[in-house]
């Protein structure tokens, strides 16, 4: 274990910074290389640190999926922002309409009924700018790429308070997928959805500037055919057990990871200080069979984080191994993006040294 583990708190959320650049040079690489705007999710860390350090290497702006996230990343100083969810309360509307005065705000659009709210609630101030979302399998929100995002189109393009100006999509059920030949068959219909979509509107006369892509499994095979302007991976800058299912990063690549301790060892098992108000109970949202137990244990490949209680990680012991009371262990989470939102703080640390720690900013904005 490195020494300066030996004296951190537990738990704790670690994020090794050499890793976390590493995988945002990769991912603006790959955008310069394709020849696309980088704008990626920060519903997966939440902070704005992380997101200047993004827009500082490339990132054109950036996607949240909150009203509060958008707040807390404009008093940041973030001020090109997509709000990929389809906001429709009014209450949320006044906040989104306090925003625009000090950033460019884009709000999701998926429904006829939800565009005319907007413009009744814009149509006394500045034109709000939209993107319409559509399905492209995830079946989630989202039209369908046929004629109803056409007829959306329609309706958005004769509502003076609607500036429509991009199409995107969110390819999430990639996160399911069993093989390479799966991912890349989900991600070419993401892309063909937005490009469908697009192509239907500008023949009904409606242009459409930006197309937008999504999905850390998917965005470099998706990012990088002809039409597409944008991608937004969010889970890219850390990665997890997930991804490492997938296929789609190694062990090596993943930044984020919780440090524990061993709280009580018996003969047939041992238990931690990270239950699932620390590691979560997701093993992976929208289905991924890749995964065992509730995070991966460095250097104890043998062990599984087998179930959790709220504060208990229990894992049982087949045979004996080299921990003891208070020893600490160091987990990948499954799933980055839930496990960050549990924690106030990153410990951040580079070459075996914690330089610094970090506000996880919008943690808990849900609404």
């Amino acid at each position: 274990m490195n020494d300066f583990l030996s004296t951190i708190d537990t738990p704790a959320l670690l994020l090794d910074l050499n890793k976390m650049d590493a995988n945002i040079k990769d991912i603006v690489r790959f955008a310069e290389n394709a020849g696309v705007n980088l704008r990626p999710h920060l519903k997966t860390h939440k902070s704005i640190k992380i997101a200047r350090r993004l827009l500082e290497a490339g990132a054109i702006g950036v996607t949240v999926a909150k009203v509060g996230e958008a707040e807390v990343m404009v008093a940041g100083g973030i001020n090109d922002i997509l709000i990929a969810f389809p906001v429709a309360q009014r209450t949320k509307l006044a906040r989104v309409k306090k925003l625009q005065e000090k950033a460019k705000i884009t709000v999701a659009v998926d429904s006829m009924e939800q565009a005319t709210l907007l413009h009744e609630f814009f149509k006394n101030g500045e034109p709000l700018n939209v993107w319409i979302k559509v399905n492209s399998g995830l079946n989630r929100v989202g039209v369908e790429p046929n004629e109803e995002v056409v007829e959306l189109a329609k309706h958005i393009n004769n509502l003076t308070a609607l500036c429509l100006n991009g199409i995107f999509t969110h390819a999430g059920h990639s996160y399911a997928a069993t093989s390479p030949e799966q991912i890349e068959k989900i991600a070419n219909e993401e892309a063909e959805t937005v490009l469908k979509s697009v192509k239907l509107c500008e023949e009904a006369g409606i242009n459409i500037k930006h197309r937008s892509i999504g999905s850390t499994p998917t965005f470099k095979i998706a990012g990088a055919i002809k039409g597409i302007t944008e991608i937004r991976p969010g889970n890219a800058v850390f990665y997890d057990m997930i991804q490492v299912g997938l296929g789609i990063a190694t062990q090596k690549q993943c930044a984020l990871t919780v440090l524990a301790s061993v709280v009580s060892k018996k003969s047939d098992r041992m238990v931690i200080d990270a239950g699932s108000k620390t590691l979560a109970l997701d093993q992976g949202a929208h289905g991924n069979s890749s995964i065992t137990g509730h995070g991966y244990i460095i250097g104890y490949p043998e062990l599984v984080i087998e179930r959790l209680s709220e504060e208990h990680g229990i894992i049982p012991l087949k045979h004996e191994v080299d921990l003891k009371l208070n020893d600490r262990i160091t987990i990948i989470p499954n799933h980055a993006c839930v496990v960050a939102n549990l924690f106030d703080t990153y410990l951040v640390y580079q070459n075996g040294k914690v330089i610094d720690e970090w506000k996880v900013d919008a943690r808990g904005k849900l609404k």
